[in-house]
């Protein structure tokens, strides 16, 4: 099962052109980066498909269930760009918390929350207050808030920006070990987030889906000649051209 949209049209006022119109996506297996320039509809997309919005036409959809039932929120799970840390709550505190909202019984998701901080490497951090985490660690948070609910799929939106180059390493990494349990959407303006280890590709560009394949169908797009270590880049504006 995976999440689709199918017919869906959003905008942000009745009276401006909408930014997603008819629009049909089908989230891929494993992870996949999402590009587009701004006001491409990326962000519209993330939040469509994590429920906090609703199409005005079209449905959205994870298996059989609606996106406006309990059972599609537990299913998918989303991480905005900022995660804000509450300061009476230490990181187990706060994984639990989410899970509670998610609609696990507090037993469960307190006795859960430290293996989910577990699998992000934040286990001697656990009883730490989240007003004292850096940015790279609250983001590691958010998604053991995703993983103590069993969460099926994971949306990203732009989880690595004003991170440093290591530290976008490291969280590409903890997003690679997922690969199996989890489908990941993660959206970026920043085309080097596009990793070897990333499954497939989707392009948005004036709220279109110009492309939506493999890594390798996206890197087919490359122009001749473009320099080494640039690939990603050069396909990118390829394509960006090309609408």
């Amino acid at each position: 099962m995976t999440v689709v949209l199918e017919s869906c049209t959003y905008g942000y006022g009745r009276r401006r052109r909408p930014v997603l119109t008819d629009f049909d996506y089908r989230l891929p297996d494993g992870l996949t980066i999402l590009l587009g320039p701004n006001g491409a509809g990326k962000s519209t997309l993330l939040r469509l498909a994590a429920a906090v919005t609703s199409p005005r036409n079209g449905t959205v959809t994870f298996g059989s269930v609606s996106a406006r039932s309990k059972e599609y929120r537990r299913a998918v799970a989303w991480m905005p760009q900022t995660i804000t840390p509450l300061p009476s709550l230490t990181a187990r505190e706060y994984v639990a918390y989410v899970g509670w909202l998610k609609g696990m019984d507090r037993h469960s998701a307190w006795s859960q929350a430290p293996q989910a901080l577990a699998r992000v490497e934040m286990t001697e951090l656990s009883k730490e207050r989240t007003d004292r985490l850096s940015g790279g660690q609250l983001r590691r948070v958010g998604v053991a808030c995703a993983l103590v609910h069993e969460a099926k799929v994971l949306l990203l939106d732009e989880p690595t920006a004003g991170m440093d180059p290591r530290q976008r390493r490291v969280f590409r990494d903890l997003l690679a070990s997922l690969r199996g349990d989890v489908r990941v959407l993660m959206s970026t303006h920043d085309v080097a987030d596009l990793a070897e280890e990333a499954d497939h590709v989707s392009v948005l560009a004036a709220g279109r889906l110009v492309l939506s394949g493999t890594a390798a169908e996206f890197l087919a797009h490359t122009p001749h000649g473009t320099a080494e270590g640039r690939s990603a880049e050069g396909a990118y504006t390829a394509l960006l051209e090309s609408v």
